[in-house]
């Protein structure tokens, strides 16, 4: 579209006039009027229309927070209980009223074969005293007797030197109750019978150690 404005001689000074000349393009067959200079200007001065306001939508509520949930740790499996083991209790020692330990601490068992030998005193000679373990211990037919001629019931308590094949020899009395009943008279008699085991120290049999023996008349023999 190709416009050409032209500008006309005025008649008079009172009044001017703007003539728009408006050229269309070949085919047209109308000429379409043309707004003048100032039905332009009021277009362009008419407010641009307003758009719609969107009406605001209702805030759709969110769903509440999911909790968090702080992690528990799991508790530690228990512990088995350890428990110590019980003690043992003690092996009870029987000593008579006096404090003295007479005669052969046992009947010479396989578990005493192996232990030092316990020292209780000395002997007449000043050498060490053992208590007697025995070997073979001696039948009521073979002390009866002998003790047949003491008074009873008692006890009589010698010493004696161990000798080879576990015999006994050198016995001397040492002491008897009640006293004067004979009976360590009896017993010192009947010595020649005993078997006794020599005395044990550091793993060696001490043949020819003195051992102390007691034999029990009437009240059962230790």
């Amino acid at each position: 579209m190709l416009l050409t404005f032209g500008l006309g001689k005025p008649a008079d000074n009172r009044e001017e006039r703007v003539t728009i000349v408006t050229l269309e393009a070949a085919g047209n067959s109308e000429e379409a009027p043309q707004p003048d200079s100032r039905e332009r200007e009021q277009a362009d001065e008419k407010p641009a229309p307003t758009q719609p306001t969107a009406e605001p939508q209702p805030e759709t509520p969110k769903p509440p927070p999911t909790p968090i949930l702080n992690p528990t740790a799991a508790p530690p499996p228990p512990t088995p209980s350890e428990r110590p083991p019980a003690p043992l209790p003690p092996q009870p020692v029987l000593r008579p009223s006096d404090g003295k330990v007479y005669g052969p601490p046992n009947s010479g068992g396989r578990s005493s074969a192996f232990r030092d030998t316990e020292q209780v005193g000395t002997a007449p000679n000043g050498e060490p005293l053992y208590a007697a373990a025995w070997y073979r211990e001696p039948s009521d037919n073979e002390l009866r007797g002998y003790l047949s001629t003491a008074s009873g019931p008692g006890w009589g308590l010698i010493a004696c030197r161990t000798a080879p094949d576990y015999r006994v020899e050198d016995c001397v009395g040492l002491d008897e109750y009640p006293s004067g009943s004979q009976i360590n008279r009896a017993v010192l008699a009947a010595a020649w019978q005993f078997r006794v085991r020599p005395p044990r120290r550091g793993g060696q049999l001490l043949v020819g150690a003195w051992v102390r023996i007691r034999i029990d008349y009437g009240t059962g023999r230790r």
